[in-house]
């Protein structure tokens, strides 16, 4: 993983942060969806991941739902 990937997909302390909400884990959760878009790495909550689960599965960047 590139470093411009790594630094959107966590905090400086090794949190993970939702692209959805901006819910913070520590670290990355094995219930969490991964999404790569344009070339950024994008952790999504179990909610936002919930919500959207469609879209996510169709390959809709998040910027479409």
């Amino acid at each position: 993983m590139n470093q411009k990937m790594h630094e959107q997909a966590e905090l400086a302390d090794g949190r993970t942060v939702c692209a959805g909400c901006g819910a913070v884990a520590e670290g990355t959760l094995p219930t969490w969806t991964c999404s790569v878009e344009n070339g950024e790495r994008r952790y999504f909550c179990d909610a936002c991941a919930r919500e959207n689960i469609r879209a996510i599965e169709g390959r809709l960047d998040s910027s479409w739902w």
